[in-house]
């Protein structure tokens, strides 16, 4: 692998791409620690550091912002309004015709969409900035803090604000988009991983001061035996063989080759995750917003439904995300549309017919995969509750051993590897995979 990365480094093309990559991500993390203008920089880390340990409803989008979301920084927001609005784009071309029809135009329908995927992420990103600000300026984004994050409270503040938060997400936008074009893996991706990456350190430091060196080489093990256990899930297929027949244009014989159609195991990705952690969440961020937490409901959903050490979270947690396995595969793979293109140049599954009973074994054989892989999703999504209960994290979902934060790393760690094992195989250099 060194060698592989030697090589990477002494191709000019290549290295440019490497060098601006690293680049960017070193202006993301500067841009993550300057503080909003009207911000009492003192006082927000007076604060964040008394919610250390503490349970936070945003402590999933303050993982993925890489700790800048609780310090109210200039890129607080993070790339998450971009990634939510992509996700509901998706979702929407099941629903909506339009949507379709330009997902089957190609380059140019995929830019529209790319399109309406920008705007929706700038509305959701005032949206988001708004719902932050009105929190912080009322105490409840800090819930036990008695200093004042926002000293100066008029409404031209808090505007400034949202709009400095807003301009920050649309930053992040343009600069994955560049890290894509110009640099090396997916940008969005790569500042998700970077952001998850940079908690790393601390989360670690923190259970090494606490606990000692024998819990922290424990945790170390068990996080490199969760890793390597996602890697190999990750890249797990089910191989359906595909053999086209041979066909006669002009004069010339095309065809009579066998292929493979490949289905991971976790075809649905991180996203369901997503989706059920957002969920969980969304009670106690309405009671928030409400401003009743005195409630006997708002106790209930804080005791049971948001605290991660119960059992009530965890079975929630855990059907969920099964649930959404199945509902995102089922909008994300068509078996009919598949067949379809199967049967339209001419291949077929050894001893299934072309057509609908080709499209209903790809259902059946999708269907009895997904179920492993969402329980694989499910499982490695509340290992961090364990880990909880073993270092003595309380209620801190920033520990980044586990679930989301590992699914998404290993992911885009296998991606952004691809990549360049491809352009270094299209230069005769032996690869990182090799």
């Amino acid at each position: 692998m060194l060698g592989a990365f030697r090589s990477a480094l002494a191709t000019p093309d290549l290295r440019r791409k490497i060098l601006f990559t690293l680049g960017m991500v070193v202006l993301y993390r500067l841009g993550a620690t300057i503080p909003s203008p009207g911000v009492s920089y003192p006082n927000v880390q007076q604060c964040y550091q008394e919610l250390q340990g503490s349970q936070s409803v945003f402590s999933l989008l303050n993982l993925f912002s890489g700790g800048a979301l609780l310090q109210l920084s200039v890129l607080s927001l993070g790339i998450m309004p971009y990634i939510t609005a992509s996700i509901i784009i998706q979702l929407l071309q099941v629903v909506i015709p339009r949507f379709e029809q330009l997902k089957k135009e190609g380059q140019s329908g995929q830019a529209k969409l790319t399109q309406y995927t920008r705007y929706l992420a700038i509305a959701l990103a005032v949206l988001q900035a708004t719902g932050i600000v009105a929190l912080a300026e009322r105490g409840q984004l800090f819930p036990d803090c008695s200093a004042d994050v926002i000293p100066d409270s008029s409404v031209l503040n808090l505007i400034t604000i949202v709009v400095v938060m807003t301009a920050g997400a649309a930053l992040l936008m343009w600069m994955g988009e560049l890290i894509t074009e110009r640099g090396v893996g997916n940008g969005m991706s790569l500042l998700i991983f970077t952001s998850i990456a940079a908690r790393i350190p601390a989360e670690g430091g923190k259970i090494l001061q606490t606990h000692g060196g024998l819990v922290f080489t424990v945790v170390c093990l068990f996080a490199v035996a969760i890793i390597a256990t996602v890697v190999f899930i990750e890249q797990a297929q089910r191989r359906i063989p595909v053999q086209y027949a041979k066909r006669m244009i002009g004069r010339r014989m095309y065809g009579g080759t066998s292929t493979y159609l490949p289905l991971k195991v976790n075809q649905a990705g991180v996203i369901p995750v997503i989706f059920g952690s957002s969920l969980l969440y969304l009670p106690q961020l309405l009671g928030q917003l409400a401003g009743n937490q005195d409630s006997w409901w708002a106790r209930f959903i804080q005791t049971y439904i948001v605290d991660p050490s119960s059992w009530v979270h965890i079975l929630l947690y855990m059907a969920m995300i099964i649930f959404f396995a199945y509902f995102y595969v089922s909008i994300t793979f068509n078996p009919e549309e598949r067949a379809d293109e199967m049967k339209k140049f001419g291949g077929f599954i050894p001893g299934i017919r072309p057509g609908r009973p080709t499209a209903e074994y790809l259902s059946f054989v999708l269907s009895r995969i997904t179920l492993p892989g969402s329980l694989y999703l499910g499982i490695i999504a509340i290992l961090p509750n364990f880990f909880l209960g073993l270092t003595g994290q309380g209620g801190n979902q920033n520990f980044p051993f586990g679930g989301t934060a590992v699914l998404i790393m290993v992911n885009v760690g296998l991606d952004t590897v691809k990549q360049i094992e491809s352009q270094l195989t299209q230069r005769n250099y032996e690869g990182f995979l090799r």
